[in-house]
């Protein structure tokens, strides 16, 4: 038993070092990325536009449960002026940024993780190796960089929608005049606030696909290593995104 505990400590930190390997690797190459940037657009296309539909869809539910919500826990207790603030604050600094990188990284990091398995499986990267081509540089960096880029653009939009759609609640299902809503919106507005929450998922964008890439280059041969990859990768993604989330929220809030 004590030695099964020491080859999984060895195990873990052996894994933590590779990881902490394969991100210095990516930034040290980061430089290069502009020339060869069409890689970067084409991800660009695949991660962003094509994430689009399902980040607006989770944005406008975001932004209904947190108006829900936060009237169910204020009546009686706190003046309905202050239900415009108690959304602002929740959706621009944790709800949005958080949730939609929770969901961006079940379809983002499972995708990368597969990809990048599938070309490990099928010899693929070795050929590149053979060819004297940087696997890390062609296919794993792009991929990097677009998650970084592109992750803030879709919170935008997240949070977009989110506030659209929690004043359509307040003035369908609320009782409460949408000019007190919408002062509490405006008076409680607090810029910096909202910077710090959309800055923050490009460190998301980055944790999803190096997540999804880690796994992809140890992923093994047949479907069952390629769906354990997958899901490992998700399972990581979405652990150091609530990590990064409290160093983030302990250091600028």
């Amino acid at each position: 038993m004590f030695k099964n505990a020491i080859n999984g400590l060895f195990t873990f930190f052996y894994a933590i070092s590779q990881l902490a390997t394969l991100t210095w690797e990516v930034f040290y190459r980061f430089p290069l990325i502009f020339k060869n940037f069409d890689l970067t657009v084409k991800q660009i296309r695949i991660i962003g536009l094509g994430s689009i539909p399902l980040v607006l869809v989770t944005g406008a539910f975001i932004g209904m449960e947190t108006i829900m919500q936060a009237n169910f826990q204020m009546q009686g207790l706190v003046p309905m002026r202050y239900l415009g603030y108690a959304v602002s604050k929740a959706l621009i600094t944790e709800l949005a940024p958080v949730i939609t990188s929770f969901v961006v990284s079940s379809r983002i990091s499972t995708a990368i993780a597969a990809e990048i398995g599938s070309m490990r499986t099928t010899e693929q990267l070795d050929a590149m190796y053979c060819l004297s081509l940087d696997h890390i540089r062609y296919v794993i960096l792009p991929k990097v960089a677009a998650a970084a880029i592109m992750l803030p653009v879709l919170v935008i939009f997240s949070e977009l929608v989110g506030y659209l759609a929690s004043i359509f609640i307040a003035y369908a299902f609320i009782n409460v005049t949408m000019f007190t809503y919408l002062e509490g919106l405006r008076l409680f507005f607090y810029a910096p606030d909202m910077v710090i929450g959309i800055l923050k998922t490009s460190i998301f964008g980055v944790i999803i696909a190096i997540s999804g890439a880690y796994f992809g280059l140890a992923c093994v041969k047949g479907a069952e290593g390629i769906g354990a990859a997958t899901t490992c990768a998700v399972m990581l993604s979405a652990m150091l995104i609530l990590v990064f989330d409290f160093i983030v929220a302990l250091i600028f809030l």
